[in-house]
């Protein structure tokens, strides 16, 4: 979701990348998977896989979960479906992360989920309070060493089950779908394709428009309603007046029945900021939260003041609890460790422009490196990721260069503007949905899916398929 993670003077902070909101509970049911199915092991992880000094010796315990109960087995060379768990724990993966378990019988395969380091139960240092004491602990999260990691864990795996002609399939969504494709592109010899789902690799270096998330968050609220888009544009210049009036922020307080009084009133417009951009993220079948809150606004009484109908699209959103606005803050280890993830490589610049329906607030990198220069100790690289990775004329680059990756995106998520929207070459395609939102194609098939929803995934079987035949043929 959506939120601030550092103390900022910019309220315009790096959304997080998940394939599941942190709100979301009743869009998508789990996969119903018993959990005898999934085993949970550790492998024993080096550190620091590009030095040789001794502390990049140390070791930690990394988890990863494997269900062995469709895998056709090593004796069939029958393949590996790896899920690459990003900036949170993997404890929910195989239930919330539907593509695997409900593709595994058609592909005989194994499933695998691999956590990443600095998260769930995968923290070195012995503990999280020392894993996050400094930058000098901190120094060794970032996703060079963590796909490595995943290298390492998968060659284990092989080595353990006498796979080694098992072809695999690594499998990612937002973040993760970053990794999977950069993967595919590092370790081709350990991969035959990559299913990247929502993975902005565009969003880096200014290849994309720094106003390009909030643009989309602005389309999905007007193409669902001219007049929910013109409220919410005229609400921002109508709490500055409330607020410039004596007791102002008080009366805002009143107004939106803040579980505390605000601070001030940006307080506000980063909430409602924060839930636009998510509904619009997550906006996904059958409930479309940004309907939901468009149908809010356009439902209140008739003669309701501006604020009157913004809160009544908050409503609709967060449902009928005590209080909905400034409530007390869950600081979880996802937003604790993207925190650190974006003030040191994953410098996503997004900003908001003249032209959306929100006010003008520019991404500064010179402020966020100060912030995180003082939160840290040290400075954001923000061209890291296109120097290691690429990004950069990717189409001349990659035509003749990489292959199998699938880059699947739903246009109507915000982070799909920094997305590969067309295809590179004949193996580097890219899988989009005019009406689809973040992930949604690797979340559980549900019986309500649109026609467009199935379609995306049985192209991506497809695909998928080939690339085994492929495999198989070559050996």
């Amino acid at each position: 979701m959506y939120s601030s993670y550092l103390t900022s003077t910019n309220s315009v902070t790096i959304p997080r990348l998940s394939p599941i909101a942190e709100w979301e509970t009743t869009l998508h049911d789990p996969v119903a998977i018993r959990t005898e199915d999934v085993k949970t092991f550790y492998f024993k992880q080096v550190l620091d896989h590009f030095n040789y000094r001794p502390e990049s010796y140390t070791t930690f315990r990394q988890r990863y979960m494997i269900n062995f109960k469709y895998w056709g087995g090593a004796n069939s060379s029958a393949p590996i479906l790896a899920y690459f768990g990003a900036e949170g724990p993997i404890d929910n993966s195989p239930a919330g992360i539907g593509f695997l378990t409900d593709n595994a019988a058609t592909f005989n395969a194994l499933l695998v989920y691999i956590e990443h380091r600095y998260y769930g139960k995968s923290v070195p240092f012995g503990s999280r309070e020392e894993a996050f004491k400094n930058a000098s602990t901190l120094g060794y999260f970032n996703s060079a060493q963590a796909i490595a990691d995943y290298a390492a864990i998968l060659n284990h795996i092989k080595k353990t089950l006498h796979a080694q002609k098992s072809p695999v399939i690594v499998i990612g969504g937002s973040y993760g779908g970053m990794l999977a494709s950069w993967f595919r592109l590092k370790y081709p010899h350990l991969t035959i394709g990559a299913l990247a789902s929502s993975a902005p690799i565009l969003y880096f270096d200014h290849i994309t428009p720094q106003n390009g998330y909030f643009s989309v968050v602005t389309r999905d609220f007007r193409e669902a309603s001219e007049t929910c888009y013109e409220t919410i544009l005229k609400s921002w210049s109508e709490i500055d007046r409330v607020a410039s009036q004596p007791n102002g922020v008080s009366i805002l307080s009143q107004k939106f029945n803040t579980c505390h009084p605000l601070n001030q009133s940006s307080d506000l417009v980063d909430y409602l900021e924060s839930m636009y951009a998510s509904a619009a993220q997550y906006n996904r079948p059958p409930i479309y939260p940004v309907n939901v809150i468009c149908g809010g606004i356009d439902g209140a009484p008739f003669g309701s003041d501006i604020l009157s109908k913004i809160f009544a699209g908050v409503v609709a959103y967060r449902g009928n609890s005590t209080c909905k606005v400034n409530g007390v803050t869950n600081v979880s280890e996802t937003s604790v460790g993207w925190s650190w993830q974006t003030c040191s490589e994953m410098v996503i610049p997004i900003g908001i422009g003249k032209h959306t329906m929100f006010p003008p607030d520019p991404f500064n990198l010179e402020t966020f490196a100060k912030e995180c220069k003082e939160q840290y100790g040290v400075s954001p690289r923000p061209h890291w990721v296109t120097t290691y990775y690429g990004g950069h004329s990717i189409k001349l680059v990659l035509q003749k260069f990489g292959s199998n990756i699938i880059f699947s995106n739903g246009l109507r998520d915000p982070y799909s503007i920094g997305g590969v929207l067309d295809n590179i070459s004949d193996s580097l395609v890219a899988v989009h949905t005019v009406n689809g939102s973040h992930c949604l194609d690797i979340l559980r098939a549900n019986q309500s899916d649109p026609r467009w929803l199935v379609e995306q995934r049985e192209k991506e079987i497809k695909i998928i398929k080939a690339w085994i035949a492929q495999y198989y043929a070559d050996l």
